[in-house]
């Protein structure tokens, strides 16, 4: 960090006050020398008075509340006002008068409560200044006095419209935040049911099938291993999971450490029968193409076991250097030992997925009774695309 930033980033933690301080007195130190006497602002034609201690208090007034501008708004305009009042009705023109449109537009910018009785209040007490004016001095023409009070009236108009372009940026950023949540609430529904769904699955199916093996030990003790490393499996992508989140770990997406043959093994050994069809080599660093890919074969036969357990299942995959292409077909629905339950959260979230990366993706089944899922998947993601 320059030293030009660090001022500015002490700068900005300042008090608001202190921040504003430097303004009132930059005015008031003007207002006290001598050759700036008498040509300030001229209100109402009142003769030229010697500058004394009356006039440092007038000068006072109009400056100094300036500190206050933001944090108090209505009582700093009350102040300068006074002060105002005091300097043009006693003579001395000072050039501290131009705290004046200052304050009011800090008003109009800052002032939260009560703005319009501010308006009426503000009105009716420069009428009876321009009427204590007109009794003192020589007066002005009743132009003059509406151009002066238009002057103020833009002051407050641009102070309202600098407020409310300050909510409008905050309600923006407000949006954007909340937009930002959703996406990433989305984001992490996806990936819990990416993780759990296919675990627990294949979990389910193997304890359903195990109860029908007491009479062969070899096998329920080969599918009792089944269930515990896919339990483990769980865990350990969970654990991966809770670390994407913490956003001071540096861990990689759950399941993007393993190949797609590891996926079909676990659904075999769940009983499902797949034939498994892989053409070309993943990309040497993997990347959203192949994390979608992933997904898409993953949550195909998750459903495969749920909804036809038992069925043949063909699982294609084709890596192309400008495309990842996944077939993945069901011959048919049979019966399942696993509650539905899903709701279609998964095969929604992988049309998600897809077409985030500008890809096409299909499911749905088919006319001999199976269940077909395809889909397209661009190697290179849009700009600002994420699975």
């Amino acid at each position: 960090m320059t030293s030009l930033q660090r001022l500015s980033h002490l700068w900005r933690r300042l008090d608001v006050s202190l921040q504003d301080l430097p303004l009132a007195l930059l005015i008031l130190s003007v207002s006290l020398v001598p050759s700036t006497h008498g040509y300030g602002t001229d209100f109402g034609g009142v003769a030229d008075r010697p500058f004394d201690a009356l006039g440092l208090l007038a000068a006072a007034l109009q400056c100094l509340p300036l500190a206050v501008r933001r944090r108090w708004p209505a009582l700093s305009l009350a102040v300068v006002a006074c002060g105002f009042a005091l300097d043009q009705l006693s003579g001395y023109h000072l050039v501290a008068g131009t705290a004046l449109p200052i304050a009011v537009l800090s008003a109009g910018a800052h002032l939260h409560r009560h703005r319009p009785t501010a308006v009426v209040v503000g009105s009716a007490a420069y009428v009876v200044l321009a009427v204590a004016v007109a009794q003192v001095g020589a007066g002005e023409s009743f132009p003059s006095y509406l151009v002066f009070y238009a002057t103020l009236a833009f002051s407050w108009g641009t102070g309202a419209w600098l407020r409310s372009t300050r909510a409008a940026e905050a309600e923006r950023r407000r949006f954007v935040a909340e937009a930002t949540r959703t996406a990433e609430r989305t984001r992490i529904a996806r990936e819990l049911h990416d993780v759990v769904t296919h675990h627990v699955t294949a979990m389910v199916v193997q304890a359903e099938a195990a109860r029908y093996l007491t009479a062969a030990p070899e096998r329920l003790d080969e599918t009792l291993t089944a269930v515990t490393d896919t339990g483990r499996r769980a865990i350990t992508d969970m654990r991966h999971l809770l670390d994407v989140l913490d956003p001071d770990h540096s861990a990689p997406v759950p399941g993007s450490d393993e190949g797609l043959l590891s996926v079909v093994e676990r659904t075999r050994r769940a009983g499902q029968p797949v034939e498994f069809t892989e053409e070309g080599a993943p990309a040497a660093s993997r990347g959203s193409a192949d994390l979608v890919a992933h997904r898409v074969v993953q949550e195909s036969l998750t459903n495969a076991l749920k909804y036809a357990h038992g069925s043949p299942t063909t699982v294609r995959v084709r890596h192309r250097p400008e495309e990842i292409t996944v077939n993945v077909t069901t011959d048919r629905s049979g019966a399942s030992g696993v509650p539905p339950g899903g709701g279609g959260r998964g095969l929604v979230g992988l049309r998600e997925r897809v077409e985030v990366l500008g890809g096409e993706f299909t499911a749905g089944p088919r006319e001999d009774g199976g269940f077909t899922v395809d889909a397209r998947i661009p190697a290179r993601a849009p700009a600002g695309g994420r699975a």
